[in-house]
């Protein structure tokens, strides 16, 4: 009769167990679930963090370009200040610090260049922590049996294009530095420096000896950007392509032409030095009046 119980209440037991063994493996599950879940929020807050932190310290490097370019630009306005005071027998001077003043005109370039891309930068990372945290939990960045569409080549960042060609330009790797600061033209012709890549296309010819390509491409730089910061550098080369072209006239007209339109600037100083070598005024003198 003991084993007849004990028989029943063991099989009352594994009954019981068989019963609550679904139960039991659905509560594991939704355990490991939870860690999951769990583990993935945690990863999210982490890149988060590391994301705040690069934020700062991209925007320091930013505002440390910023006083960088500030200090370069008051540079070029002693130098051109100093320039407009000196005497007319410094000609040789005003030559030499003029290389100087175009290497500080490089160097803002360049500098600006970088803080576009370090803008670039941060919208890119705040773009990309946006999409994170929108993302639906467990998406996938595609379904299968969507079509996948080609990626067409795409031109290199504007900052990187422009720095590469000035680099080319710099080293005297003309051919190359042509092709690239063409390409800048081609693909970012709106940017604040598309202005200064037709210059340096023109300032290529003309190294090169070919003036008159120049001087049509210095042109350029006039007509389509009038506003940009080598607009003036661009009237005097064209005056002096011009000149080397033996159009005495025509060239004269273009360095009085800048003369009057940037009076201040250093290519003016440097226009009237060169009218001066030519026996000639910054201005072009009046006719006398006939005598009756």
């Amino acid at each position: 009769m003991f084993m007849k119980h004990n028989l029943q209440f063991l099989c009352a037991s594994a009954l019981a167990l068989a019963l609550s063994f679904p139960a039991f493996a659905a509560n594991k599950d939704m355990i490991a679930l939870q860690t999951q879940v769990q583990q993935l929020a945690d990863q999210v807050q982490r890149l988060q963090q590391a994301n705040d932190e690069r934020f700062g310290a991209m925007r320091s490097l930013l505002e440390q370009n910023t006083d960088t370019l500030n200090r370069l630009s008051n540079s070029l306005d002693a130098i051109s200040h100093s320039l407009q005071t000196s005497t007319t027998d410094q000609g040789g001077k005003v030559d030499q610090v003029s290389a100087q003043v175009q290497s500080l005109h490089d160097s803002v370039d360049e500098l600006k260049a970088r803080m576009a891309k370090i803008s670039k930068q941060l919208d890119d990372m705040a773009a990309a922590q946006q999409n994170l945290q929108s993302a639906p939990p467990g998406g996938q960045p595609g379904q299968p049996g969507q079509a996948t569409q080609p990626q067409q080549p795409q031109a290199p960042p504007p900052d990187v294009l422009y720095n590469q060609a000035l680099s080319d330009y710099n080293g005297g790797k003309y051919p190359l530095a042509s092709q690239e600061f063409s390409d800048y033209i081609k693909y970012y012709g709106n940017t604040d420096l598309a202005g200064n890549a037709q210059y340096y296309l023109a300032d290529i010819e003309y190294r090169n000896g070919n003036y008159q390509q120049a001087a049509q491409d210095y042109d350029k730089v006039l007509e389509q950007y009038p506003s940009g910061n080598k607009a003036a550098a661009a009237q005097l080369k064209k005056g002096y392509a011009l000149l080397q072209l033996d159009q005495r006239d025509a060239g004269v007209r273009e360095l009085r032409a800048l003369i009057a339109r940037y009076p201040k600037s250093l290519e003016a100083q440097q226009a009237r030095d060169r009218l001066r070598s030519l026996g000639l005024t910054a201005t072009a003198s009046k006719p006398s009046p006939s005598r009756r």
